[in-house]
């Protein structure tokens, strides 16, 4: 990886494409704190309620973190682009007749399944900031390393949720 090219008072400029990528993971961010709340909400009674609970707030800190790195670095929010795709996701989640979807145990499990491709994505994330930490002292190495185990943990939780899930709706079922 290049090494970003240094500013007249010393610090260093991120690259475009750095940009664009903590912009694009910011959504991505977003949209996993949103999906996240809801499905806190509606299992706030139920046996994924706990566990939930803890997820939706390591996703909210990790927004945070990501906001920090995003100002160390000197990159600025797009808010456009969050404005947008807040307003997609919206979108998505109504039926022609403007009524929002009936939940089910299946849509349980695809909203597990989307925070765990979130919190690959996020994996991939941490590790390519602590590339960048190589050459950018402006980002902490330690606290993105923590981050990283972090979104370890919470794969490992979101298995062990997922699981759960596929199981009880399956119970549900009853023989075909």
């Amino acid at each position: 990886m290049a090494v970003p090219a240094a500013t007249r008072s010393g610090g260093i400029h991120a690259p475009p494409w750095l940009g664009i990528y903590l912009n694009d993971h910011l959504v991505a961010a977003t949209a996993s704190v949103g999906l996240a709340r809801r499905m806190n909400r509606r299992h706030r009674r139920s046996a994924y309620g706990g566990e939930l609970a803890r997820l939706t707030a390591e996703l909210v800190q990790d927004r945070r973190s990501l906001l920090w790195c995003m100002a160390s670095l000197d990159v600025p929010v797009r808010r456009g682009k969050l404005r947008a795709s807040r307003a997609a996701e919206r979108t998505a989640r109504l039926t022609p007749g403007s009524r929002p979807r009936r939940r089910t145990g299946v849509n349980t499990l695809v909203g597990l399944e989307a925070l765990r491709i979130g919190v690959e994505g996020k994996t991939l994330l941490w590790r390519s900031l602590l590339a960048v930490a190589v050459h950018d002292t402006r980002l902490r190495t330690d606290r993105l390393a923590e981050l990283l185990e972090r979104a370890g943990q919470q794969l490992t939780a979101l298995d062990s949720l997922h699981s759960r899930a596929a199981s009880a709706l399956i119970a549900a079922e009853g023989p075909v």
